[in-house]
Protein backbone atom coordinates (compact mmCIF):
# COMPACT_ATOMS: atom_id res chain seq x y z
CA UNK A 1 0.00 0.00 0.00
CA UNK A 2 1.38 3.48 -0.90
CA UNK A 3 1.64 6.48 1.40
CA UNK A 4 -1.35 8.79 2.03
CA UNK A 5 -0.06 11.23 -0.58
CA UNK A 6 0.36 8.63 -3.34
CA UNK A 7 -1.93 8.45 -6.41
CA UNK A 8 -4.88 6.02 -5.75
CA UNK A 9 -4.20 3.57 -8.57
CA UNK A 10 -6.55 0.97 -7.07
CA UNK A 11 -9.52 3.38 -7.28
CA UNK A 12 -8.71 4.23 -10.90
CA UNK A 13 -8.53 0.51 -11.75
CA UNK A 14 -11.88 -0.21 -10.09
CA UNK A 15 -13.41 2.77 -11.89
CA UNK A 16 -12.22 1.50 -15.27
CA UNK A 17 -13.65 -1.95 -14.55
CA UNK A 18 -17.00 -0.45 -13.52
CA UNK A 19 -17.14 1.71 -16.66
CA UNK A 20 -16.39 -1.32 -18.84
CA UNK A 21 -19.21 -3.34 -17.22
CA UNK A 22 -21.73 -0.52 -17.69
CA UNK A 23 -20.85 -0.17 -21.37
CA UNK A 24 -20.99 -3.94 -21.83
CA UNK A 25 -24.44 -4.24 -20.25
CA UNK A 26 -25.70 -1.30 -22.29
CA UNK A 27 -24.53 -2.93 -25.52
CA UNK A 28 -26.30 -6.19 -24.59
CA UNK A 29 -29.56 -4.80 -23.21
CA UNK A 30 -29.86 -1.65 -25.28
CA UNK A 31 -31.49 1.56 -24.18
CA UNK A 32 -35.19 2.15 -23.68
CA UNK A 33 -36.75 5.10 -25.41
CA UNK A 34 -40.16 6.66 -25.19
CA UNK A 35 -41.16 5.21 -28.58
CA UNK A 36 -40.95 1.51 -27.76
CA UNK A 37 -44.17 -0.48 -27.92
CA UNK A 38 -45.19 -2.61 -24.92
CA UNK A 39 -44.88 -6.38 -25.42
CA UNK A 40 -47.72 -7.77 -27.47
CA UNK A 41 -50.01 -10.37 -25.95
CA UNK A 42 -50.21 -13.60 -27.93
CA UNK A 43 -52.55 -16.52 -27.54
CA UNK A 44 -50.64 -19.51 -28.90
CA UNK A 45 -52.77 -22.44 -30.03
CA UNK A 46 -52.34 -25.52 -27.86
CA UNK A 47 -51.49 -28.74 -29.69
CA UNK A 48 -54.43 -31.07 -30.09
CA UNK A 49 -56.98 -28.23 -29.98
CA UNK A 50 -60.53 -29.61 -29.78
CA UNK A 51 -63.44 -28.57 -31.95
CA UNK A 52 -64.42 -25.50 -29.89
CA UNK A 53 -64.09 -22.32 -31.88
CA UNK A 54 -63.88 -20.07 -28.79
CA UNK A 55 -60.79 -21.08 -26.75
CA UNK A 56 -60.48 -18.94 -23.62
CA UNK A 57 -57.12 -19.90 -22.15
CA UNK A 58 -53.59 -18.89 -23.05
CA UNK A 59 -50.91 -21.53 -23.35
CA UNK A 60 -47.40 -20.07 -23.04
CA UNK A 61 -44.72 -21.63 -25.19
CA UNK A 62 -41.71 -21.81 -22.89
CA UNK A 63 -38.29 -21.61 -24.53
CA UNK A 64 -34.80 -21.30 -23.09
CA UNK A 65 -33.29 -17.86 -23.72
CA UNK A 66 -29.94 -16.85 -22.27
CA UNK A 67 -30.10 -19.70 -19.79
CA UNK A 68 -33.58 -18.80 -18.47
CA UNK A 69 -36.96 -20.25 -19.29
CA UNK A 70 -39.15 -17.46 -20.65
CA UNK A 71 -42.59 -17.62 -22.29
CA UNK A 72 -42.05 -16.86 -25.96
CA UNK A 73 -44.99 -16.92 -28.34
CA UNK A 74 -44.45 -18.01 -31.94
CA UNK A 75 -45.16 -15.47 -34.63
CA UNK A 76 -48.90 -15.50 -35.10
CA UNK A 77 -51.12 -14.25 -37.89
CA UNK A 78 -52.24 -10.65 -38.14
CA UNK A 79 -55.30 -9.79 -36.05
CA UNK A 80 -56.63 -6.40 -37.25
CA UNK A 81 -60.23 -5.78 -36.18
CA UNK A 82 -62.97 -3.94 -38.09
CA UNK A 83 -63.46 -0.22 -37.51
CA UNK A 84 -66.06 0.10 -34.71
CA UNK A 85 -68.04 2.49 -36.95
CA UNK A 86 -68.06 0.09 -39.93
CA UNK A 87 -71.03 -2.23 -40.61
CA UNK A 88 -69.00 -5.20 -39.31
CA UNK A 89 -67.93 -3.26 -36.23
CA UNK A 90 -71.49 -2.21 -35.45
CA UNK A 91 -72.71 -5.78 -35.93
CA UNK A 92 -70.07 -7.06 -33.50
CA UNK A 93 -71.20 -4.46 -30.96
CA UNK A 94 -74.80 -5.65 -31.32
CA UNK A 95 -73.64 -9.24 -30.84
CA UNK A 96 -71.88 -8.30 -27.60
CA UNK A 97 -75.13 -6.83 -26.28
CA UNK A 98 -76.58 -10.35 -26.53
CA UNK A 99 -73.48 -12.31 -25.52
CA UNK A 100 -71.18 -10.30 -23.28
CA UNK A 101 -68.50 -13.01 -23.48
CA UNK A 102 -67.99 -12.46 -27.21
CA UNK A 103 -64.49 -11.11 -27.83
CA UNK A 104 -63.41 -10.57 -31.46
CA UNK A 105 -59.75 -11.43 -30.85
CA UNK A 106 -60.62 -14.66 -29.03
CA UNK A 107 -63.10 -15.44 -31.78
CA UNK A 108 -60.34 -15.07 -34.40
CA UNK A 109 -58.02 -17.28 -32.38
CA UNK A 110 -60.74 -19.92 -32.27
CA UNK A 111 -61.56 -19.47 -35.95
CA UNK A 112 -57.92 -20.11 -36.82
CA UNK A 113 -57.98 -23.28 -34.70
CA UNK A 114 -61.14 -24.42 -36.51
CA UNK A 115 -59.57 -23.59 -39.88
CA UNK A 116 -56.57 -25.79 -39.14
CA UNK A 117 -58.72 -28.66 -37.89
CA UNK A 118 -61.21 -28.54 -40.77
CA UNK A 119 -58.60 -28.26 -43.54
CA UNK A 120 -56.56 -31.12 -42.08
CA UNK A 121 -59.59 -33.32 -41.33
CA UNK A 122 -61.05 -32.82 -44.81
CA UNK A 123 -57.77 -33.85 -46.44
CA UNK A 124 -57.59 -36.94 -44.20
CA UNK A 125 -61.27 -37.80 -44.69
CA UNK A 126 -61.84 -37.57 -40.92
CA UNK A 127 -65.62 -37.20 -40.77
CA UNK A 128 -65.73 -37.45 -36.96
CA UNK A 129 -63.49 -34.41 -36.57
CA UNK A 130 -65.46 -32.41 -39.14
CA UNK A 131 -68.99 -33.04 -37.91
CA UNK A 132 -68.96 -30.88 -34.72
CA UNK A 133 -67.58 -27.86 -36.59
CA UNK A 134 -69.87 -27.80 -39.63
CA UNK A 135 -73.50 -26.92 -40.21
CA UNK A 136 -75.67 -29.75 -41.54
CA UNK A 137 -75.60 -28.50 -45.15
CA UNK A 138 -71.84 -27.87 -45.09
CA UNK A 139 -71.23 -31.26 -43.52
CA UNK A 140 -73.16 -33.00 -46.31
CA UNK A 141 -71.15 -31.14 -48.96
CA UNK A 142 -67.84 -32.05 -47.32
CA UNK A 143 -68.85 -35.69 -46.90
CA UNK A 144 -69.89 -35.91 -50.56
CA UNK A 145 -66.50 -34.57 -51.66
CA UNK A 146 -64.69 -37.03 -49.38
CA UNK A 147 -66.81 -39.93 -50.66
CA UNK A 148 -66.10 -38.97 -54.28
CA UNK A 149 -62.38 -38.92 -53.55
CA UNK A 150 -62.55 -42.33 -51.88
CA UNK A 151 -64.52 -43.83 -54.77
CA UNK A 152 -61.88 -42.59 -57.22
CA UNK A 153 -59.12 -44.05 -55.06
CA UNK A 154 -57.56 -40.64 -54.60
CA UNK A 155 -55.64 -39.34 -51.61
CA UNK A 156 -55.33 -35.67 -50.73
CA UNK A 157 -52.22 -34.37 -48.99
CA UNK A 158 -52.54 -30.94 -47.40
CA UNK A 159 -50.07 -29.08 -45.21
CA UNK A 160 -50.71 -25.66 -43.70
CA UNK A 161 -47.24 -24.15 -43.57
CA UNK A 162 -48.32 -20.77 -42.18
CA UNK A 163 -51.36 -18.57 -41.67
CA UNK A 164 -50.37 -15.06 -42.67
CA UNK A 165 -53.56 -13.34 -41.56
CA UNK A 166 -57.02 -14.00 -40.18
CA UNK A 167 -59.34 -11.00 -40.34
CA UNK A 168 -63.05 -10.36 -39.91
CA UNK A 169 -64.36 -9.57 -43.39
CA UNK A 170 -68.00 -9.00 -42.47
CA UNK A 171 -70.52 -9.66 -39.72
CA UNK A 172 -74.28 -9.72 -39.50
CA UNK A 173 -76.96 -10.38 -36.90
CA UNK A 174 -80.44 -11.78 -37.54
CA UNK A 175 -82.28 -11.86 -34.26
CA UNK A 176 -79.92 -13.89 -32.07
CA UNK A 177 -78.28 -15.68 -35.02
CA UNK A 178 -74.80 -14.28 -35.67
CA UNK A 179 -72.71 -14.71 -38.82
CA UNK A 180 -69.05 -13.71 -38.98
CA UNK A 181 -67.03 -14.10 -42.18
CA UNK A 182 -63.28 -14.54 -41.73
CA UNK A 183 -60.71 -14.04 -44.47
CA UNK A 184 -57.75 -16.42 -44.10
CA UNK A 185 -54.52 -15.95 -46.02
CA UNK A 186 -52.38 -19.06 -45.66
CA UNK A 187 -49.40 -20.81 -47.18
CA UNK A 188 -50.36 -24.38 -48.03
CA UNK A 189 -49.21 -27.43 -49.92
CA UNK A 190 -52.17 -29.16 -51.61
CA UNK A 191 -51.79 -32.14 -53.91
CA UNK A 192 -54.22 -34.91 -54.79
CA UNK A 193 -52.70 -38.29 -55.67
CA UNK A 194 -54.42 -40.82 -57.90
CA UNK A 195 -54.68 -44.55 -57.22
CA UNK A 196 -51.30 -44.98 -58.90
CA UNK A 197 -49.67 -42.45 -56.57
CA UNK A 198 -49.20 -39.81 -59.26
CA UNK A 199 -50.53 -36.25 -58.80
CA UNK A 200 -53.90 -35.59 -60.45
CA UNK A 201 -54.54 -32.12 -58.97
CA UNK A 202 -52.66 -29.44 -57.12
CA UNK A 203 -48.93 -29.15 -56.82
CA UNK A 204 -46.28 -30.27 -54.37
CA UNK A 205 -45.26 -26.67 -53.73
CA UNK A 206 -46.16 -23.96 -51.24
CA UNK A 207 -48.98 -21.76 -52.54
CA UNK A 208 -50.59 -18.70 -50.95
CA UNK A 209 -54.33 -19.28 -50.67
CA UNK A 210 -57.05 -16.83 -49.64
CA UNK A 211 -60.25 -18.32 -48.21
CA UNK A 212 -63.44 -16.67 -47.00
CA UNK A 213 -65.18 -18.75 -44.34
CA UNK A 214 -68.44 -17.84 -42.63
CA UNK A 215 -69.12 -19.07 -39.09
CA UNK A 216 -72.55 -19.04 -37.48
CA UNK A 217 -73.86 -19.31 -33.92
CA UNK A 218 -77.06 -18.67 -32.01
CA UNK A 219 -75.83 -16.25 -29.34
CA UNK A 220 -78.55 -17.32 -26.90
CA UNK A 221 -77.55 -20.99 -27.11
CA UNK A 222 -75.50 -22.49 -24.26
CA UNK A 223 -73.40 -24.21 -26.94
CA UNK A 224 -70.40 -21.90 -27.56
CA UNK A 225 -69.40 -23.58 -30.83
CA UNK A 226 -69.29 -21.45 -33.99
CA UNK A 227 -70.01 -23.70 -36.98
CA UNK A 228 -68.85 -23.27 -40.55
CA UNK A 229 -71.78 -22.54 -42.86
CA UNK A 230 -69.99 -21.39 -46.01
CA UNK A 231 -66.48 -21.62 -47.46
CA UNK A 232 -65.09 -20.34 -50.72
CA UNK A 233 -61.85 -19.16 -52.24
CA UNK A 234 -61.50 -15.38 -52.32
Amino acid sequence: MGSSGSFPLDLVLFGMIAAFLVLRLRSILGRRTGFERPPEQHVPLPPGQTGRVMPDGQVPNAQIIDGQAEPVAPAGPSRPLPDPASPAGLALLSMRRIDRSLDPVRFLNGAEAAFRIIVTAFAAGDRAALHPLLSDDTCRAFEAAIAGRETAGEVQRTEIRAIQSATIDSASLRGSMADIAVRFVSDQVNVTLGHDGNPVAGADAVTEITDLWTFERDLTSPDPTWRLVAARSA
